[in-house]
Order: structure tokens, then C-alpha cells, then sequence
């Protein structure tokens, strides 16, 4: 029996303003030293009252802007009430029937399929609340044996938008894909890092399983760190509840959470509804005029706003892909814009010397993401602290082009070239890296070797090819990688042979 999955996303973005939603309070999310960013505002003091951060205004509505929201003239803000330790007020300040962003969509633009990456995820709004605090579970206090709760209000009044899509996706991939164009889109526009381990991205999964066009009985799956956990919650939940309905068993609302560990989601409670929350008008905060047709008497210009809009995402994925379509994995420089910068210069570079041929743009790019990034992720040097300039790198890879270095040599310069910095022709010269393709100089070492290593060259003889890679290895160690390999391929055939 075929059970259709139905999937709708909620996903809360700590903005990245410089204060508080409602105070003056820094909004700091590296803070370590619990309680210190706080005041009588944002632990709600009796007689204290809230001041909008118009700046978390405008980025929320930036936000909906690029994702083609309606963006109403008025707007406002609303209690929603629950009970709840890190809640010092007692209830959230939120935004209920008029949100900043209404509808607009996102395509799934990090699909490598394209047909996938045409598709369009519907958004039913985004608006703007306030972040609650952190609880902090401790383990058994001294003498008491018992375990105890504590609060750090430093995140409490946090500006934090909130964005609930339709119910239109499908499976835990085209969630995930989701999720990332839409941190990929805040840091371009720099409203958040969006840092999902740091929980400055927290995605929470709506999910029902049903054999027709209906929608079945609605599971939240909460707290999801990692794009990971967004696609296998899904994964493990669509399993759950397809083995559950073809026992004939019925699915409870509620609300699940996600262990990581055995990668499967565990009953939490049951799934409140908007009603339990009696959202009603915040009589603290003014109605919002957000902007008007005749640009007065308004908060904003939407035509001015729209000028700080940058090159999108997606926009930037057209403009490679139409310029670097032998690349074969484009959203590698998509999803990192200091490697997209780097390797710009690093074409432009190579376009100054008539050698931005697609071979050579192929070389650079490999070598750019393959081991440029895993020379930097090996030493944890970041963008800001390396020390290779796209100048020196192109002239690598010019010398790796025209055969001067080997691809063994052009490493070893490449690793010296990140923490130490330098031109590639002076590491050669100082190292002796330069390809040796004098048969002279190779000559005595390649008898040395098949000297020294009897059985080999009998293996070889007797059909191993596997043999001569061995040999081949030997020599281009003595040669620290200066050698051309293939010319001692032919060498050692030569010599073996004869």
C-alpha cells in the first residue's frame, strides 16, 4: 500500500543585529559568560516596556523580498502565552494573522538534478518574534544527589525570524536542499551566519503520511541541528509511519525529537494547537506602517531597500554555470563565496597570459577544491590567515600546465605556498622541484632502484602491472616528486625489458 509523505518546514534565524529585539542588550551569540547580556527589559521587569529594533525589521523584510513575499503596508506585533522556564515574560512577543513576508517561494537552486532545481518550495510566511532563553541542565548538585536546571537569559530577546513553508515537499531530500539554499541566502544577504550548530538556525519538520491528495495526521519533528538530521529525521519518520499504517495502527499529533546517535525520533509530548496559545494584540507596541505607495509617513522605502540587494544565489549559480559549465560540481563555489572569489581571481589571472583554456580553468578548479580546501581543513587555516595569494596560485598552476613541475611536486608547493607564502618559483628553486626530464639524471636511480628491489621486477615480468606503479613510486620519493612520471614509465619498461 502506497502512502504519500507530505512535508511542510518551520525554520527559526537568529538575526544578527547588534542588539536586542526589544532592548538595547547586545546580541551577542558567542558570549560564554551566562546572564550578561541582559536587563529589566528582556528579563521583564514589572513596568518595563518594549522598543522595536526597526534594523531586525529590515532584515526580515530583505528576506522576503528576494524570496517574492508580499509585503503588506501595515503589519503588528502579538502576545503568544505559555509557560515555559527560559520565558521570562510568561508569553513571547511574536507576530500571529499579520506577518511581515507573506508567501513567496524558493527553488530548490543546490539540486544537481535539474529538474529538481527548478522546483519551487511555496512559502506561507515569514515574520518576526523575540528568542527565548537557554536552559542549562547540570548534573546531581552536591549533597542533594539531585540534578538541577539552569537559566542563561543571554539569548532571551534575540531578534528571531521565523519562516513556514507549504506543505509541498516530499522526501528528506528536497527538505534538506531547501534548507540549505535558505542559509545560503541569509549569508548572502547577511542577515545571519545561520550557523545550525551554533543553533542560529534551528529547523523544526511538519510531517503526515497519507494514500490520497488528504492530509494525514500532522507530526512535528523539533529541534534539528544539521542538514543531516533535517533529511534522516524525515527518512526514519516516513519509515515509522508507513510500517505503523500498514499494521492498521493510527498516527498520534505530537511532537517528536531527533537522537542523532541511533538516528531515529522519540515521542515528546502532544502537539499544542494555535488556540493554546490565545494569541491577542501586543498593547505594548505600536501597528506597524511599513511603508506606504506615497513613501511618506512610513518606515521604509522599498524601492531603497531593494538597492541593497546583492547578487543572489541562484543568479550567481546561472552566471558560472553559463561561464564554467565543464565544472563539474558548480555548487562547490555556490555554497562558499571566499572559494567563488578566489577562483574568479585566479581565472582572471590566467586570462592575462592567454592560458584560460577549459583544460586549464579544469586544473585550477581541482586543484582549488580538492587540495587547496583539504590543505586548509587539515590545518584548520581559514581564508584570513592563509597566505597564498590567487596570484602565486595561478602561476602554479601555469607551471603545472606547461609541465615544468609535476602534479606530485605542484602539491608539495602548494602546501609550502598556504602557511608559508612565496612565489612557486622560488620554492622550486630553493627545493630542486623542478621536473627532471633528463634521462641522465634519471638513469642511475632507476638502476638503483631495480637493483634494490629483485622481486618486484619479477612480479612485473610475470604481468603485474601494479609492480610498475611500484617502482615508478620509488623514484619519483628519490626524486622528491621531480620527476616525470611517465617518462619513468617508459624508462623502467626500457630497462626491465632489456
Amino acid at each position: 500500500m502506497e502512502f504519500k509523505p507530505t512535508i511542510g518546514l518551520e525554520v527559526h534565524v537568529e538575526l544578527n543585529t547588534k542588539t536586542k529585539m526589544f532592548c538595547d542588550c547586545l546580541n551577542n551569540p558567542e558570549e560564554v559568560v551566562a546572564n550578561k547580556n541582559i536587563c529589566p527589559i528582556c528579563l521583564a521587569h514589572p513596568g518595563t516596556l518594549p522598543v522595536i529594533n526597526k534594523k531586525a525589521l529590515e532584515q526580515v523584510i530583505l528576506v522576503g523580498m528576494t524570496l517574492d513575499s508580499e509585503i503588506p503596508e501595515y503589519s503588528k506585533f502579538d502576545r503568544k502565552n505559555y509557560f515555559y522556564p527560559d520565558l521570562p515574560k510568561g508569553y513571547q512577543i511574536s507576530q500571529y494573522d499579520m506577518p511581515l513576508c507573506k508567501g513567496g517561494g524558493l527553488l530548490l537552486f543546490l539540486s544537481n538534478d535539474l529538474e529538481e532545481a527548478k522546483k519551487k518550495i511555496q512559502i506561507t510566511r515569514v515574520h518576526l518574534e523575540e528568542d527565548t532563553g537557554k536552559l542549562i541542565h547540570s548534573g546531581p548538585s552536591t549533597g542533594s544527589g539531585q540534578s538541577a536546571s539552569l537559566i542563561d537569559f543571554n539569548r532571551a530577546g534575540v531578534p528571531l525570524m521565523e519562516l513556514v513553508t507549504e506543505p509541498v515537499m516530499h522526501t528528506g531530500k528536497e527538505a534538506r536542499l531547501f534548507a540549505q539554499g535558505l542559509q545560503l541566502l541569509l549569508r548572502t544577504l547577511g542577515v545571519s551566519e545561520a550557523n545550525m550548530e551554533k543553533g542560529q538556525m534551528r529547523c523544526e519538520v511538519n510531517i503526515s503520511l497519507a494514500k490520497d491528495e488528504k492530509l494525514g495526521t500532522k507530526v512535528e519533528i523539533k529541534n534539528l541541528n544539521s542538514f543531516r538530521a533535517v533529511e534522516k529525521s524525515i527518512d526514519f519518520e516516513i519509515q515509522r509511519q508507513t510500517e505503523a499504517l500498514e499494521k492498521g495502527e493510527k498516527i498520534t499529533q505530537e511532537t517528536r525529537g531527533w537522537d542523532a546517535e541511533k538516528e531515529i525520533t522519540y515521542s515528546q509530548r502532544l502537539k499544542e494547537e494555535a488556540q493554546d496559545y490565545r494569541y491577542f494584540p501586543e498593547p505594548d507596541l505600536p501597528r506597524l506602517h511599513i511603508y506606504s505607495k506615497d513613501k511618506s509617513d512610513s518606515l521604509f522605502n522599498l524601492e531603497e531597500l531593494k538597492k541593497q540587494i546583492p547578487e543572489l544565489p541562484w543568479e550567481r549559480k546561472k552566471r558560472i554555470t553559463k561561464s564554467y559549465s565543464f565544472l563539474e560540481n558548480i555548487n562547490l563555489l555556490i555554497q562558499d563565496e571566499e572559494l567563488m572569489s578566489f577562483f574568479e581571481q585566479v581565472i582572471r589571472e590566467l586570462d592575462k597570459v592567454g592560458l584560460s583554456d577549459e583544460k586549464t580553468r579544469s586544473l585550477a578548479y581541482n586543484y582549488l577544491t580538492s587540495d587547496l580546501k583539504g590543505l586548509m581543513e587539515s590545518e584548520l587555516i581559514t581564508w584570513e590567515k592563509i597566505k597564498i595569494t590567487p596570484q602565486s596560485f595561478a602561476q602554479l598552476i601555469i607551471l603545472l600546465s606547461n609541465g615544468k613541475i609535476s602534479s606530485r611536486a605542484g602539491k608539495d608547493i602548494l602546501a609550502e605556498m598556504i602557511k608559508e607564502g612565496g612565489k612557486p618559483e622560488e620554492i622550486i628553486k630553493v627545493k630542486g622541484l623542478e621536473k627532471i626530464s633528463d634521462e641522465s639524471q634519471l638513469g642511475p636511480i632507476i638502476l638503483e632502484i631495480i637493483k634494490n628491489n629483485p622481486k618486484t621486477i619479477e612480479d612485473y615480468k610475470k604481468g603485474k602491472e601494479n609492480a610498475l606503479q611500484f617502482l615508478v613510486g620509488q623514484a619519483m620519493a628519490k626524486t622528491r616528486g621531480a620527476a616525470d612520471p611517465k617518462l619513468l614509465e617508459e624508462l623502467f619498461r626500457d630497462k626491465i625489458t632489456n
